[in-house]
């Protein structure tokens, strides 16, 4: 088993493989904490409340590590989206609270571009979605990346790449429009 200190230096991926082929809670760990900011934003702007977001972080913890044992996963950072959107749904339900969430443009963002992304995906439309990837303006694609990919900050990308907030926001809006068109057209789908 590798020490701490070399996990740390194993990317998503690996980390991921890891903990399906040796079912080991120590990969597991690091690959779930390095998507908790991305886990408490989500289950912040859903619940609302910072407390009932760190539990369900925690609760999201204790069911993706069994979940994860359970699913062939392809994509792990969408499927995590999905679970994660999903718990807090569940969560709002079973309170039966009458409720309104205030979506900001980044919630927003990420709700419409993972609907192309949160669904376990065939080698077609996989290949449909890296090919479509590349064929994206070098703006779009990098502010695409960062945001969706890397889980940046509209202010994160202005800093990395120098372009304005109008444009960082101007190209993931039409690279994501662009990048569904190319999919549509690849894959023949209405």
């Amino acid at each position: 088993m590798k020490n701490r200190r070399d996990i740390t230096t194993l990317s998503n991926d690996e980390l991921f493989a890891l903990c399906k082929k040796e079912k080991q809670s120590d990969y597991f760990g690091e690959l779930f904490r390095r998507y908790i900011p991305m886990i408490y934003g989500l289950c912040l702007k859903y619940l609302g409340n910072e407390n009932e977001a760190q539990d369900a972080v925690m609760d999201l913890f204790e069911e993706v590590s069994q979940k994860v044992k359970r699913y062939d996963i392809q994509n792990f950072h969408t499927w995590l989206y999905s679970v994660s959107r999903n718990h807090c749904l569940l969560r709002l339900r079973k309170t039966k609270q009458t409720f309104f969430v205030n979506i900001d443009d980044i919630v927003m963002e990420n709700g419409d571009f993972f609907t192309l992304l949160d669904k376990e995906k065939s080698s077609e439309e996989e290949s449909a979605l890296m090919f479509c990837m590349k064929e994206l303006g070098e703006e779009q694609r990098k502010s695409i990346e960062y945001f969706y990919y890397e889980n940046r900050s509209y202010a994160d990308i202005v800093s990395i790449t120098g372009y304005t907030l109008e444009k960082v926001k101007s190209y993931i809006q039409n690279g994501k429009r662009n990048l569904k068109n190319c999919i549509i057209r690849i894959l023949k789908v209405e």
